[in-house]
């Protein structure tokens, strides 16, 4: 009997600077007090990015404030924390990423519905000034489609 929860942190800035060309899924290894405050939806992946270290794959700068009701054995704010994925993900991702130009970048963190945090990172590539102009075109194009669709 799992507990519904609606947790979904996303990184919004993230679409707009990179185009992704690979997803994938991961689990992350979080303690007591990161995962009680990440259920009261106390987390963000703003300027937060991965790398692989030691053949493991870490995100770095993401934020989750501390549990208030943690006492001395609260977490840091901004601390390493591992990501979970498979050896044969892993290859794929350092292979990706060593091109030049190539990121790896958490786009999405979510609660399953078995209660466990899942983090969806992307392989990216950042995006010039004038593809950021014209995703905001189209975005506005869309947007105009349907108010005079509704209308």
């Amino acid at each position: 009997m799992a507990q519904q929860n609606n947790i979904v942190i996303k990184n919004k800035k993230a679409s707009f600077d990179y185009e992704f060309i690979e997803t994938f899924v991961a689990g992350i290894v979080l303690t007591g007090t990161e995962i009680k405050s990440i259920r009261l939806g106390k987390a963000s992946l703003a300027d937060s990015y991965c790398l692989i270290i030691n053949k493991e794959l870490w995100v770095r700068n993401m934020y989750i404030a501390e549990y208030f009701y943690g006492t001395y054995n609260n977490h840091e704010v901004r601390k390493d924390r591992k990501l979970l994925l498979n050896r044969k993900e892993l290859n794929k991702i350092e292979t990706l990423s060593k091109n030049t130009g190539f990121t790896v970048i958490p786009t999405k963190f979510f609660l399953n519905e078995k209660g466990l945090a899942k983090m969806v990172i992307a392989v990216a590539k950042g995006k010039k000034s004038y593809d950021k102009r014209q995703s905001l075109r189209e975005k506005d194009d869309k947007r105009d489609m349907e108010r005079a669709f509704k209308k």
